[in-house]
């Protein structure tokens, strides 16, 4: 799923619930717009702080698979520039 969805449909689901809660109630229709409005603009930044973090984690975890990547190649090329001395120390 596309992450830049996720405020969308958590607002919209929000949305609804505050709806039929408020039509339950019978709140005046003032009041069922202004707790409709509210709970849509909550919910919508809640998730976009999620789908924020969210981004910030998965760019952490991507820099850490990269700087463990460039640091096995490290490893390998040391092992194809010289196979005698990698050798040498395996045996000591």
């Amino acid at each position: 799923m596309n992450r830049k969805n996720i405020p969308l449909l958590l607002m919209l689901t929000a949305g609804a619930v505050t709806c039929i809660i408020t039509y339950v109630k019978r709140y005046s229709m003032n009041a069922k717009l202004i707790s409709l409005f509210v709970v849509l603009v909550i919910f919508y930044v809640l998730g976009s702080i999620l789908v924020g973090t969210m981004n910030y984690f998965e760019k952490q975890n991507e820099e850490k698979l990269k700087e463990e990547g460039e640091v096995i190649e490290k490893d390998s090329d040391e092992a194809d520039q010289n196979p005698e001395e990698m050798n040498q120390e395996e045996k000591q």
